[in-house]
């Protein structure tokens, strides 16, 4: 069985094909079903409430908050189950919601992800990451003249040589290499101090197989050299736009050599000790929680045969 991951899960029919008339999504955020996310500073409009959800705002409710002189330009991102146009925007500054009687306030998106239902975690992803192309890419790369949003925010194009920009997803490979009863982990720099491990993971290269890139990943980082590899899974994860590639690896070698560039720490463990470590209940490692695929590849590996 597949496993949705947090930040997957999107329900949304993201509207391709009407994407290619702007004056049908002119129209579609003047209905009268429209669904309204704000964000401000890439962190998401949450409603509280026993089981938090995103903090959809209706047409009325976003009038009345007058939003329209501080918001840059509403992005398209679909329709939902009952053919609500749902749409996003990041707004330039936080915006008193008393007047409007729901406990709404802005979240972390890496925090409320697990808290909010799995579908909408997807949405979350959808909508960052769209947020956060449109804001770093507002002039063309090839000539540097100013660009104009198309498709509710899925294409830029430049008003000058007419190039046409698409948000990209940058590809990781992330690997949990094991041999007999022992796994590899890796600690970045960032984690030294806390007795935090996980698998190790890199960004794919151009002209490259998602199996050359957990070789070469391994390679780099840790010296030992893969055998079979098996697909797991993936993940996006819109910090700001990766997808996360999972795999399991089979080590054919087991002298680490660690690449002191990236790593400060890359080790064999046993099966016993991560299992503890899932559990938080090892005293010499940490692992990632549920929220990263991460953990996910770890646990398979230590409940289930590889």
């Amino acid at each position: 069985m597949s496993i949705i991951h947090t930040f997957s899960g999107n329900n949304l029919d993201r509207g391709d094909s009407i994407r290619y008339d702007e004056k049908k999504l002119e129209k579609l955020f003047e209905s009268s079903k429209v669904k309204i996310l704000p964000f401000y500073e890439l962190n998401p409009l949450i409603e509280n409430s026993e089981t938090p959800q995103l903090g959809w705002l209706t047409k009325e409710e976003f009038s009345n908050l007058k939003f329209s002189a501080n918001l840059s330009r509403v992005l398209f991102l679909g329709f939902d189950q009952d053919q609500s146009p749902c749409f996003t925007f990041e707004a330039k500054k936080t915006i008193e919601y008393k007047n409007i009687d729901r406990n709404l306030s802005y979240f972390d998106s890496r925090e409320i992800a697990t808290e909010i239902p799995q579908n909408e975690a997807g949405i979350l992803a959808q909508a960052k990451s769209n947020l956060d192309w449109n804001r770093k890419n507002k002039y063309c790369s090839s000539c540097g003249k100013n660009m104009k949003i198309f498709r509710g925010g899925i294409m830029r194009k430049c008003l000058s040589c007419n190039l046409e920009h698409f948000p990209r997803t940058d590809p990781v490979v992330i690997m949990l290499v094991y041999k007999d009863d022992q796994c590899v982990l890796g600690q970045t720099r960032l984690r030294q101090k806390s007795g935090f491990y996980s698998c190790l993971a890199g960004f794919m290269d151009q002209g490259e197989s998602i199996e050359e890139a957990v070789k070469r990943e391994v390679k780099e980082e840790s010296g030992l050299e893969i055998g079979a590899i098996k697909y797991h899974s993936s993940q996006p994860w819109p910090f700001p736009s990766s997808l996360m590639i999972g795999c399991h690896a089979q080590a054919k070698s087991e002298k680490i050599t660690i690449d002191k560039n990236e790593m400060t720490d890359v080790k064999w463990f046993p099966k016993e000790e991560v299992a503890l470590a899932l559990n938080n209940k090892s005293k010499i490692l940490n692992v990632p929680g549920p929220i990263a695929i991460a953990h996910h590849l770890i646990k398979s590996w230590v409940y289930s045969s590889v």
